[in-house]
Parts: C-alpha cells; sequence; structure tokens
C-alpha cells in the first residue's frame, strides 16, 4: 500500500510543490523568462560592439581600450557566479534575478552619462556585470530544475534568446543611433533591460518531495496485530528486559503524528495516510556553497574542460572581421559572415537539445563529439580562402558552437557530472573558474596577432584550448564511473563489519518473547 502525500494550496509567492520533477507546468513560464533574460543578458553584450566606433569617437581612446569594456563586464560576471550561488541559496532566485535587472540597467542608464573610458570601466563593467551574473545563472539554474527528460530541449531552445538578440538588437540600436545619437540610444537599452525585473518575478521556486510508502502487514500474519490490539486495550508495553522500549499505538507514537483511519469489520487491501505538511519533520538547511563537488573527480574535469573550451568561444567572433578584411573581402560581405554564423548556432542550439532529449543516451558523449568537432572547425578556419570559403567555416563553427554553448552549463545536473542537487553550487563554480579564461584568452589571443602578424594564430590557439578540453572532457565519465565503484566497495565493506555486531530487530525478539512467556503461562 502507499502513502499519499497531500496538496496544500499555496499563494502565488509560495514554491511550488512537486511530487516528482514536473517537466512542464510552471517550468514552461520559467523557460519563457530565461529566453528574455538571455536576450538582454548575452544578447546585448554581443551587440555592444555598434558603440564601439562610437566611444573612440568621444573618448578619444583606441580600440583596445575601449574593448576593455566588455572584457571587465565579462570578467566580472563568471569570477562573481559563486556570490551569486550564495545569494540564490540565501535569499531566492527571484529576488537576486529582480537585483540583477536593477544592477543591470543602473549601470548602463550611468553609462549613458560617462565622460571618460574609465567611467564606462565601473558603470558597464563592474556594476552591470555584477547584474548579468545576478541575473542569468539563477535563471538556468532553476530552469533546470523544473525539467529532467525535456531540460537539454528546452534550455536549448530558451537559449536562443541570445541569438536573436543579435539579430535584432545590432540593427535596431544602429538605426536608433542615427536617430537620437548614441547616448541617449544607451540609455534606452538600459531601460529596456529593466524588464528582467518582470522576468525575475516569474522564478517561482520547486520543492520536490518524492512520495513515501508504508509497508501494511498483511492479514495472513496476525501475531503482531493481535498484540498491538491487545496492547492498545491494556495500555501496557512489551517486555523491555533488554530492549527497554515502549511501543503502543496510540497516537503519540505513530510516526510523523499521521491519522490512521479507524479499522472496520471487513479487512480493507490497502490503507491511506495523509501527511499534512505543517507535521513533516524540518527539512535540513541549504548549504550557502557546497564546495563539496571540488571533491569530485568527475566535476573536476568538467571544470577544467570549461576552462580551456572557454578560450574557443570568443576567437571567431571578435577576429572573423578583421580576418576576412585581411583576404580581401568587403566590410558588407564580412558582416554578412557573422550574421550567418549567429543563424547558424540558433539551428545548433536546437539540435543539440533535441538530440540529447532522446532517451537512452550518454548526454556526456554527445558533448565531447560536438567538442571535437567544434576543434576541427577552428583549426580549418586559417585555411579558409575567399568569401564562400569563409562562409562554409563560420557556419559549421557557429553550429557547432550551439550545440555547446547551449548544453554545457545544464550538463552540470547530469548524474555523469554532478546531479541536479548540487547543480547549483556546482554552476557557481564553473563558471568562476571559466571566468579565467574569459579575462585571459582576448589579450592572449592579442599578443599573438601582434607578435605574428596573422590572424591565424589566434584561431590556432583557441582550437589548442578547445582540444585541452575535449580531453578533459572525455575523462568525467571514467572518473565518475571510478568514483561510484569506489563509494560501493566502501559502502560493503563498511556494512560487512557493522552488520554482525548488530542485533536481530528488537521488536520481533520482544514480541517473541512476550509469545512464549503467553505459552509458559498457559503451560503453567
Amino acid at each position: 500500500s502507499k502513502m499519499t502525500v497531500k496538496a496544500v494550496k499555496m499563494p502565488c509567492t509560495a514554491p511550488n510543490v512537486y511530487t516528482k520533477v514536473p517537466d512542464g507546468g510552471w517550468g514552461w513560464t520559467i523557460a519563457f523568462a530565461f529566453f528574455f533574460v538571455e536576450a538582454l543578458t548575452y544578447g546585448i553584450i554581443k551587440s555592444f560592439g555598434v558603440f564601439f566606433n562610437d566611444l573612440m569617437e568621444s573618448f578619444d581612446e583606441t580600440n583596445s581600450r575601449i574593448s576593455w569594456i566588455i572584457s571587465i563586464c565579462v570578467f566580472v560576471q563568471t569570477f562573481t557566479a559563486p556570490l551569486s550561488t550564495v545569494l540564490s541559496n540565501r535569499f531566492g532566485h527571484r529576488f537576486v534575478v529582480m537585483a540583477g535587472g536593477v544592477l543591470i540597467s543602473t549601470g548602463m542608464v550611468i553609462a549613458s552619462f560617462a565622460r571618460t573610458v574609465v567611467d564606462m570601466y565601473v558603470t558597464i563593467g563592474v556594476i552591470s556585470g555584477l547584474g548579468y551574473c545576478l541575473s542569468f545563472l539563477p535563471t538556468v539554474t532553476i530552469l533546470s530544475q523544473y525539467f529532467d527528460k525535456r531540460r537539454s530541449l528546452v534550455t536549448a531552445v530558451a537559449s536562443t534568446g541570445e541569438c536573436f538578440a543579435v539579430f535584432s538588437f545590432a540593427p535596431a540600436i544602429t538605426a536608433l543611433k542615427e536617430q537620437i545619437g548614441w547616448r541617449y540610444s544607451l540609455l534606452s537599452v538600459g531601460l529596456l533591460q529593466l524588464s528582467i525585473v518582470i522576468c525575475g518575478s516569474l522564478l517561482r521556486p520547486i520543492i520536490i518531495k518524492e512520495e513515501e510508502e508504508v509497508k501494511v502487514q498483511p492479514p495472513e500474519e496476525p501475531t503482531e496485530t493481535k498484540y498491538m490490539l491487545e496492547n492498545e486495550q491494556t495500555r501496557t508495553s512489551i517486555e523491555s528486559i533488554d530492549s527497554g522500549v515502549e511501543i503502543t499505538t496510540s497516537p503519540s507514537n505513530v510516526p510523523g503524528n499521521t491519522k490512521a483511519e479507524p479499522k472496520s469489520e471487513e479487512p480493507k487491501e490497502h490503507v491511506q495516510i495523509l501527511v499534512e505538511n505543517n507535521n513533516t519533520p524540518p527539512e535540513p538547511k541549504t548549504k550557502l556553497l557546497d564546495f563539496s563537488v571540488m571533491r569530485d573527480y568527475s566535476f573536476i574535469c568538467y571544470a577544467f574542460f570549461g576552462l580551456f573550451a572557454t578560450l574557443g568561444f570568443f576567437a571567431p567572433s571578435l577576429y572573423i572581421i578583421p580576418l576576412s578584411l585581411s583576404l580581401g573581402i568587403s566590410k558588407d560581405h564580412s558582416a554578412y559572415i557573422l550574421s550567418a554564423m549567429a543563424i547558424a548556432e540558433v539551428f545548433g542550439r536546437i539540435s543539440a537539445g533535441w538530440i540529447l532529449n532522446k532517451k537512452p543516451i550518454r548526454k556526456i558523449y554527445i558533448e565531447l563529439i560536438c567538442v571535437v568537432l567544434l576543434s576541427v572547425a577552428l583549426f580549418v578556419f586559417p585555411f579558409a580562402s575567399g568569401f564562400w570559403g569563409l562562409m562554409t567555416c563560420s557556419i559549421f563553427f557557429g553550429f557547432m558552437l550551439g550545440t555547446v554553448a547551449g548544453t554545457h552549463i545544464p550538463l552540470l545536473a547530469e548524474d555523469d557530472v554532478v546531479g541536479i542537487a548540487k547543480m547549483s553550487s556546482a554552476a557557481g563554480v564553473y563558471v568562476f573558474i571559466q571566468s579565467l579564461a574569459g579575462l585571459a584568452g582576448p589579450p592572449l589571443a592579442g599578443v599573438l596577432v601582434d607578435t605574428t602578424q596573422n590572424y591565424s594564430s589566434a584561431f590556432y590557439s583557441c582550437a589548442a584550448g578547445m582540444v585541452l578540453g575535449a580531453v578533459f572532457l572525455s575523462l568525467v565519465r571514467p572518473c565518475k564511473a571510478g568514483l561510484c565503484h569506489r563509494q560501493q566497495q566502501c559502502t560493503e565493506e563498511s556494512a560487512a563489519e557493522v552488520v554482525p555486531d548488530l542485533p536481530d530487530d528488537f521488536i520481533e525478539m520482544d514480541i517473541g518473547k512476550a509469545e512464549n512467556s503467553g505459552k509458559g503461562c498457559d503451560s503453567v
């Protein structure tokens, strides 16, 4: 027989309580919110290049100094990921995302009044960068908690908001600048990003409480039932010579203070017990940041994969246009190449989500195949010649980039890495480690380009980093399997040592003694 959990209606601000992962329900609203959060965070960051020339002219600065605005922003966004995890566990995802939206909007609005590039470093780089972290990471974390079987597909589709934002924001901001100037355009973008607060208000927390099962003894074994009925009538206890335990069927001794149905004359096959939420024992407090994931070898390998793979994420978007110009391709055609890359990334994200949604499938191996193909795309770039050669490489790279970029964080929720229970802390540590590559990657590629006077060296360095990432990704599953095997052996060994010292079930012993004493009395 089964114990069913009684659902309790809660206000709209309270957590959603499910007996299992819903794979839908309010999760669709979370996915809708994540689409717009992705568009208003990474979509704006990728579209910020439309302001570069205006900023260089207004502040009389070089391209490299202006580019540090986004570099600092991305570094702060990833470096403060553990802080995002701590705040989410302490105050909830909704509050943190709403606060992040306010910070993003505040930084962009103040930046529109900046007088020096250093002001931009502080406003957009630090203030908005922190807001990006507080908005993005909690949203993708809570989205993963609402889905299980459809997690990969839903996350991949929702993450396409970034790609669609690049299509729409870049030309829209460019047209807006011609009408009202870059300062008022930047102010308008900041006010638009304030809508992240609305998206954050939709993030209702989720609680999963599995159904409990209570085994009831069948009627053909009346020994314990008979004894308990006699004990209920006489309010006596079991002999306590050895165990010293008193057992009655009074309400105070029923586990969980449950409400048992009254016994009728006819035997019933099923006994239903309703457990009220206010009588359930308090759950253990969640750690603000669980660093135990750093002892998991599979997570360490996955973190190194993220560290080195991040080196390969930025090169084509930064250097594809300079590379095409160096090959004699016009600026207009170079822009088409970049747009084609973004379109291909949309299809890559959706395709990866659809494939990873199939069952049964080992998702970590599919990710490994995508990373290997992404490494091949980076190696091929320097050998491309002409417009169509670069266009083909860009489409291939964009598609493979979409398969990896849209799934590498949600894969933390898979059992091959850390599992859904530790995803929140793991995501914070994982993105924090990525920040090191995000900060060092662009300057490293720039130094190689300046030294060799060839843009191909940037693609080679990123391809080398991606290959190293693939090596560490291939070690994730073996490390997880080996760790689980060692834990199972330790559990079996400890059980073998403890079990012989344990006595038999004291309730059965006392019942047996009670029966024997009763027979002795009858014989007397």
